[in-house]
């Protein structure tokens, strides 16, 4: 700018302990956000530097150059000694690697923390479905997250409901706290090939028509809700599909196959667990329908993955689901079975709809991309940077 000086160019330090290589957690929201923003912030930023801090194993694949490792001799992942990373020893890597800004990845900040900090809150399940965390797991994040928020120069929301639980529940200033959307894998789109999905069909036994749900199979994904649709949808039609939820097993999920049973759907409802996450696209793209009823998500990732391998999807209309899906799906009270039912309906008898509700949901997801995530990331860090170092 004209008259101004150039500020130098400053050594951002990103918490990434809590990224695991596990097959069992490499799908996970915050993992998948923690992995991908690594990579993608060195390719949008070519003016800081970027030290990420992390537990004892190396990223997946190949790190960018421009993006410096410090890996920690410390078994972080327990969550213990991760806690006590964080907090004890954290700050002295900071001023050790001489860290101009720290951004907490998810939650966490250092009650002393010697720099600058940005601190990602991904959602608030712990304070609006406290029966769903262990009582010790909880109270830790309820009250890091509200440290965390207070102490921050700014904290990044991954989607405009976020924010407003942020505002609401913790009282932070509207104007501390930034929208930064998730992005989304190239991986997930249309399959050319569909000699792949029918490979996955035979190898996972799956039929020719389904209607896929994917998340963990736990109280707030809703499942039951959408089973129950799914027994008056096939009371009301004769249509061929088959449901398919698949996800990992959470906590309260024997009901499930209780209701099922009681339902007579043995032979209609399948389970088959914890899906790879390599093999999710295929999975979508073997889907007519995409389900996901869910009573909260602080962003919603599975929507928006299929509506980019251009499955047609139906959600719930609360939290952040809408803002995802935009016009391109259609929006049901999560609670409404005869609603649900009848979305569904909609979709798989109406031919139009689902060519219409196809290129809408490509559009829609084409808006998301993690360099996106990061270009945003990176105006967060701008505007704190032109604050007064500490």
């Amino acid at each position: 700018m004209h008259g101004e000086k150039r500020r130098k160019p400053a050594h951002i330090g990103l918490n990434a302990h809590l990224l695991s290589l596990s097959e069992t957690y490499r799908g996970a929201g915050i993992n998948r956000y923690i992995h991908s923003l690594l990579l993608a912030l060195p390719q949008v930023d070519g003016r800081h530097r970027y030290t990420a801090f992390l537990g004892e194993k190396r990223m997946r694949g190949q790190s960018p150059p421009a993006l410096n490792l410090r890996l920690s001799r410390l078994p972080t992942v327990k969550p213990v000694v991760r806690i006590l990373w964080e907090q004890l020893l954290q700050p002295f890597e900071l001023m050790k690697e001489k860290i101009d800004l720290l951004h907490s990845l998810a939650y966490a900040l250092p009650l002393a923390c010697p720099t600058r900090s940005v601190v990602t809150i991904h959602d608030l399940s712990f304070l609006l479905f406290p029966h769903a965390f262990h009582r010790a797991n909880r109270l830790y994040l309820a009250a890091a997250t509200r440290q965390a928020v207070r102490q921050a120069d700014a904290v990044v929301a991954v989607s405009a409901s976020t924010k407003r639980d942020v505002v609401r529940l913790l009282g932070v200033p509207e104007e501390k706290v930034a929208v930064v959307p998730n992005g989304m894998d190239e991986s997930f789109r249309p399959v050319t090939d569909r000699r792949r999905v029918e490979a996955l069909r035979r190898k996972r036994g799956l039929p020719q028509r389904m209607i896929l749900f994917v998340g963990t199979l736990e109280p707030r994904k809703n499942a039951e809700t959408l089973i129950r649709a799914y027994a008056r949808l096939r009371r009301a039609s004769a249509i061929p599909h088959r449901l398919v939820l698949a996800g990992g097993r959470g906590w309260r999920y024997e009901g499930l196959f209780a209701l099922v049973e009681e339902l007579g759907l043995q032979d209609d409802v399948l389970f088959p667990g914890f899906v790879p996450y390599d093999e999710l696209p295929l999975w979508y793209n073997a889907a007519d329908l995409f389900v996901f009823p869910s009573l909260y998500e602080g962003f919603g990732l599975p929507p928006l993955e299929a509506m980019a391998c251009g499955v047609p999807v139906v959600v719930s209309s609360v939290s952040s689901l809408p803002e995802v899906v935009g016009d391109a799906g259609l929006l049901v009270d999560p609670l409404d079975v005869e609603g649900l039912a009848e979305a569904m309906a909609r979709v798989l008898n109406d031919g139009a709809l689902r060519a219409e509700m196809r290129g809408r949901g490509l559009a829609r997801a084409e808006r998301f991309s993690w360099l996106e995530t990061a270009r945003g990331t990176v105006r967060v860090y701008e505007r704190v940077l032109k604050t007064s170092p500490r």
